[in-house]
Parts: structure tokens; sequence; C-alpha cells
């Protein structure tokens, strides 16, 4: 049941009375699942808060945290927000320079570290976060104590709150009725893919207004079962794990840790998924690579099921109803092969898939919907709160982002620049006045930053970022992301980064996903003794320039993109890196400066050049800095005409 909206603190009050004993999140420790129920999620809460006011923390002081998804963190964001303070999050894989910008921005008075790989982080960065007094620790091991009284432990700050609690028995009521809607609840950091991160001021009508309206269209169910396995930095997690929660009651499970996050699924059956497209791009390739390492008789019964549920997805995406036949053979599909095989990627109770925070390529989106999963695109920024545009069921489609919500409006500007405008609107980047101004035009429309339009349908549809929307030399479209998408289809491209603005042609730089080329390398008994070199020899260049042969080919049929097919590519001789600053924390990439700093090999990409030698720095985890010399090879792509068949594959196998 979906009430009024509220702030967050008190919709978990709400959930504390009304599913007092049902799940509400979970934990997994040491292999075994340690439960809280909504009654205890508000206990903890309430101790963690009176524990905060122990330690001084008051209304508008900000708390970071830090760390992988843990019921703690979520609690400590509650705690936060229930004395009218600020929570923020810095992304746990943050190197500590990075982690040291975000947190000396945001003036954070306390921060909950997780364990000691961030306390260290902190440590190194503690001269320049002086508005820092105390940082809790949630997991002691691996610390080294002293008297230094900047540490304490998180059971110490629950003890002095149970303390606390019971010499001020109203202190939590009373400052949970001061709350208000509009109280800045979450500050929230973009990626930073052009500049410094800004921070996100979002309330709590921002945070529930849109969610709410979103969980009433989509049927979020209390019954429901989510995976918190994102982020909490990234806005779709809180939107999820947090303000999803809270308004509709369903249960959050936290995996263990990042590498047994598929084998927690599992156990845990999700019924309500959220993911990047890079999560359902890697999917995608472990189905691949489990394929190509089955039998004849087992690949031949899954490609002749996907090929008769991608008719079948078809016509129903063309508004037909498929053919009783037809249907007949899709359900003896889903019950052969790919009922098992949802069940095997811990998705056998999916009810609902989303996909956002970039496009997701259309074959990749077909694929899985034809997989059955009831995938669908959202749209939102952390701006806005997170989704503001939802695929209705039975509407979803790979190149729209669906309609806007109750409460949502949107129009396209006069360079086709996609406006919002509603509730959900964030109230303004901190510390930066300047930022908000340009963002926000008349009558309270935000600007996106995205080119669009809406169809016919009442649909969005979004194109590109418009600063990076462009043409060819020729006039040719030139749309990147939609091109990288194409390319990252392709099990053995893991990342890709296109060229062509004012060009004659368009140029690639790849990455290839290692997990699969390594499979791909030792069926082919091909020696190498890491990436470096794997991605310079001549099989490796070879395959890769067959799959973007096969892409070219798709390109070729459509009029609009036939003339930005891939002409000429390299393979990068380094994973492109977060810690390099060479895309975000949520794999965006800082085209800016991949541009000047990969220039030598842009350049050579439109040459005659068959190999090109260069220096390119790089950062270790640890923040050591080094140059690496490579010699990278260049290598021409087949062109394709809508009239020349498929491909045919080269002879090493894919």
């Amino acid at each position: 049941m979906v009430n009024s909206v509220d702030t967050l603190p008190r919709l978990l009050q709400r959930n504390a009375i009304q599913y007092a004993n049902k799940d509400a999140i979970r934990e997994k420790k040491f292999g075994i699942w340690q439960t809280f129920t909504w009654s205890e999620y508000e206990a903890e809460v309430q101790w963690l808060a009176h524990g905060l006011a122990e330690l001084g923390f008051r209304r508008g002081d900000r708390l970071a945290v830090i760390g992988d998804n843990r019921p703690r963190l979520y609690w400590a964001i509650l705690a936060t927000q229930a004395l009218g303070g600020v929570a923020t999050a810095a992304y746990q894989d943050s190197i500590a320079k990075e982690m040291g910008y975000v947190l000396s921005h945001s003036e954070v008075k306390i921060i909950l570290a997780e364990n000691e790989e961030q306390v260290d982080k902190l440590y190194e960065v503690r001269e320049e976060i002086p508005t820092v007094q105390r940082v809790i620790y949630d997991d002691p091991r691996g610390l080294e104590f002293n008297d230094d009284k900047w540490l304490i432990d998180y059971d110490q700050v629950i003890e002095q709150g149970r303390a606390h609690q019971q010499a001020h028995p109203g202190f939590y009521d009373d400052e949970l009725a001061r709350g208000s809607l509009d109280d800045v609840a979450l500050m929230c950091y973009t990626s930073g893919t052009t500049g410094d991160p800004k921070g996100v001021m979002l309330t709590h009508r921002n945070l529930t207004s849109a969610l709410r309206e979103g969980v009433i269209s989509e049927d979020w169910r209390h019954t429901d079962e989510v995976m918190a396995y994102l982020p909490i930095a990234w806005v779709g997690d809180t939107a999820v794990s947090i303000a999803g929660a809270m308004i509709c009651g369903m249960a959050v499970s936290c995996p263990e840790s990042p590498e047994t996050v598929l084998r927690d699924y599992r156990e845990i059956g999700p019924t309500v998924v959220l993911a990047p497209p890079r999560t359902w791009e890697n999917i995608l390739t472990r189905i691949q690579v489990r394929m190509e390492e089955a039998g004849s008789a087992k690949k031949w019964l899954f490609e002749w099921s996907m090929n008769i549920a991608l008719r079948v997805e078809r016509e129903v995406k063309d508004g037909r109803r498929p053919p009783l036949p037809l249907r007949i053979l899709n359900q003896i599909g889903d019950f052969l092969v790919r009922a098992p095989l949802r069940d095997l990627l811990g998705l056998r109770r999916i009810r609902l898939g989303y996909t956002g925070g970039a496009p997701l390529g259309p074959d990749v989106f077909d694929y899985l919907r034809a997989l059955g999963i009831n995938l669908k695109q959202l749209y939102g920024l952390t701006e806005s709160s997170a989704a503001c545009c939802f695929q209705p069921d039975g509407e979803a489609r790979s190149d729209t982002v669906g309609r806007p919500l109750t409460g949502v409006e949107i129009k396209i500007d006069d360079n086709g620049e996609i406006l919002l405008k509603g509730d959900m609107n964030f109230k303004g980047y901190f510390k930066n006045e300047q930022a908000t101004r340009e963002t926000f035009v008349e009558d309270g429309w935000m600007k996106t930053g995205d080119a669009g339009f809406i169809d016919e349908s009442g649909h969005l549809k979004v194109i590109d970022r418009a600063k990076d929307v462009n043409r060819l030399r020729d006039g040719t479209l030139f749309a990147p992301q939609f091109l990288e998408n194409k390319l990252k289809f392709s099990p053995y491209i893991k990342e890709a980064v296109t060229i062509g603005v004012d060009r004659e042609y368009v140029a690639a730089m790849i990455n290839i996903d290692m997990d699969t080329m390594e499979n791909w390398a030792e069926r082919n008994s091909i020696n190498y003794s890491g990436y470096r070199e794997l991605a310079q020899r001549e099989e490796s260049y070879r395959l890769i320039q067959n799959e973007i042969a096969k892409i070219n080919h798709s390109l070729a049929q459509d009029r609009e993109m036939a003339g930005a097919q891939v002409r000429r590519f390299l393979i990068l001789y380094k994973e492109l890196d977060a810690d390099d600053g060479e895309i975000t924390r949520t794999r965006k990439i800082r085209r800016g400066l991949i541009g000047e700093r990969y220039k030598p090999l842009i350049e050579a990409l439109y040459s005659e050049a068959e190999s090109v030698d260069v220096e390119i720095p790089v950062t270790y985890e640890d923040g050591r800095t080094a140059v690496l010399n490579a010699s990278v090879r260049l290598m021409e792509a087949p062109v394709r005409t809508g009239a020349e068949p498929q491909p045919a594959p080269q002879a090493i196998s894919a």
C-alpha cells in the first residue's frame, strides 16, 4: 500500500507499524543471511540517531557513508535524515584523492566507513577534510588502534545512543516531527564527465514524489524483493534501496561481497531489478560464453529457442499477436532452455527489470527480453532524483525510454534538448549557484543536457548527450553512444570509444573483454602473458575486425546511420580506468580527457600508419603513477552495404 508522500524517516516509522514483523533488510555475513524486520530496522535507526546526537550531530549537519552495501550504512542515511541532517556517499572504489574532494566539498562532519580500506584512505586525506570531527568504523578487522579520538567504533556509538534514548525518550519523535518535505535529505555527486563532480541537493519531496508515482504505475509491492549491490553513491541505489523500500515496504538484500553477487542473486531470487547497461551486458556476455563452451546439441537447442523468442518479441513489439503455433513453440523453448537459464542467473522470479543511467544497445535489450526478462528502459538524472520516465508493461521498446510519470512535464527546446519540470527536480548544486542558474531556465524547467524528441506514441526518445551528437565531414549523423552500444553487443568488446566529429569517417578505440577473450584464447591455443600482449596479437585484431564487420552490416541497414560505419580501429593496450580519470565510477566516458590523452592514437587512426608508439600515464590502486610505453597496431574494418550478406566468421573460432 502506498500512502501520501512524506519524509523518508516518517515513511520508515509507518512501515515499522504497518509491516512490523515483515523482512525489511538482509545482509549475508560468513555465508549466513541475517534478517532485520521493519520494527528492528527502525529501532536500529533510532539508536544510531541518538548516538549521532551524542556525538554532536545537529540539524543541517552532513554525514557521509563509504563502503559496500551494508544495512548499517543505510541506517546511517536514515538516522541522519531523522535528525534533519544531509546524507552523502562516496564511491567505495574511489582513490583517496577523489574521495577527499567529495568529503571536503560537502563539508561533512561525521563519516561512517565500512572497513580498514576506507579508513586508510581517510587518513591519507585527513588534512584535506578539516570539517570531519569523527570517523565511525563498522568492521574493525585490520585496523591498527591508537589513542586517536578521531576514530570510534560503530557498536560504541550504538551503546551511547541507547543511553541517550533513555535520558531523552521523546527526542527522536520530536526531531522527526520537525522534518519537512523541503529539507535537503541527500547530496548525490554527479559523475563529473566534464569536470569536478557537482553536489546535487535532493529534498525529501524530490526523492519521494516521482518515485511514489513510479511505484504506483509499475505496481511495486511490499512482497517484492530487491538486491542492493549498486554503489550507494549512485542515485539509482538510493531510489530503490531506500526511497523505493520506504514507500512500498519491499525487502532489500545486501550481498556478502561484490564477488558473490551472482550466487546471492540465486539464493534470494529478486523480483525487481535495476541495473546499469554494463550489468545487463555482462549477463549477455556470460550467456554467450556459456553457449560457446556447450556441446553442439545444447548450442543448437539454445539458438532454436532464442530465434523463436526473438520472432515472438518482434511480433509483440509491432503490435501483433503471435500465431498460435509460434506461441506454443515459444513456451516449449522457455520450459526447456530459457527458464533454466534465468534460474542459473538468479532471475527466476523477476517481475520487473530496469535499465538506466546510460543507453542500452537495442540488440542487448531485445535479446534479454527474448530471454524472458521483463526488461524496460527508464530515464532520469541525478538532478531529477533518478527516474522520471518509465515504459509501461506492453510498451517496452529499445528505441524509447518511456512516458513521463504523473506530475512530470517534458518538453523539447528549439535546440532539441530535453527539459524537465516537476517536484522531482533538485533544489540546486551545493556551493555552485552559477551552475544551478545555468541548469534551470524559465518557470522551473530544468535542462538535461540530453538531445531527444517525443514520438507519436508519447514516448520520449533520447538520441545522445546534446553536446556529443554531431556530424561527420560529409554531413552524416554521428551519435557516439549509439555506435558504442552497438560495438559492446559483441561479447569480446568491453568498452569502445568512437571518433568522428568533423572527420571523414568513424574510427574506434576498443577495450577487449578479458574474461571472454581468455576463454577464446584457450580454445584457440593462443599464448599470452596478460591483457597488453593479448590485445595486440594479430589473432585478436582479426577477431575484433570480424565483430566490427557484423556491426557495420547492421548499420548498413539503417539509411540514417549507414554512413557512420566504423572504418578503422585499434585495440587499446590497457583498459580504460576510473583511477586514471578516463571513465567515471559509473563507467561513463570522459571524452575530453580521452581525446587529449590518446591524441596520438586518434591522429594515427586518420592516417595510413599501421602502428604507432605511445606513452600513456597510469594510476595503480595504491595511488602510485607510472608511464606505459607501447606500440599499438591499427587495422581497417570492412564497410558494408545493405545488399551484402552477413559476414562469415574468420578462420579462428569465435
